[in-house]
């Protein structure tokens, strides 16, 4: 496993992730664009990609102005291997470097993510009226 940043050329293999999940389904496909992905993986924020034998398996990004993960997802058949943890490390940790005390993310709840980011020091928060729940990670709390 090979994990790097992410860079404007990873964007195709991004949303070939991003498409591939089965929990987390992106609901209107229209409201990620490659736009939004090029600023988020240049001033806005960072992003991380894992590969194995060369093949684009699992990304994360960032998001600076809020202190946020935007996106964090790996595709189904890499699921269980760590990628997703280390994702989230590489994402939180850029974020705390950066001056964050708190890092958010959210998720949809009942999923095998909703499960991980709690077993990962996270404080869950309520759910919310879409299904989503949200979670907090601060930096005196992170291991």
């Amino acid at each position: 496993m090979i994990f790097r940043e992410a860079k404007l050329e990873d964007i195709p293999a991004l949303f070939e992730i991003r498409f591939s999940v089965r929990e987390n389904v992106l609901s209107d496909p229209r409201k990620v664009t490659p736009e939004i992905c090029a600023s988020y993986l240049g001033a806005a924020g960072k992003g991380w990609l894992c590969e194995v034998d060369g093949k684009a398996v699992g990304f994360s990004v960032a998001v600076l102005s809020d202190a946020s993960i935007w996106a964090l997802f790996v595709k189904p058949e890499y699921e269980g291997r760590g990628i997703g943890k280390r994702l989230l490390k590489l994402a939180a940790d850029w974020l705390f470097e950066m001056g964050a005390a708190s890092v958010s993310l959210s998720t949809d709840a009942n999923t095998r993510a909703d499960r991980v980011y709690e077993s990962q020091g996270w404080k869950r928060g309520e759910i919310k009226p879409d299904g989503e729940v949200s979670y907090r990670l601060d930096k005196s709390g992170r291991t």
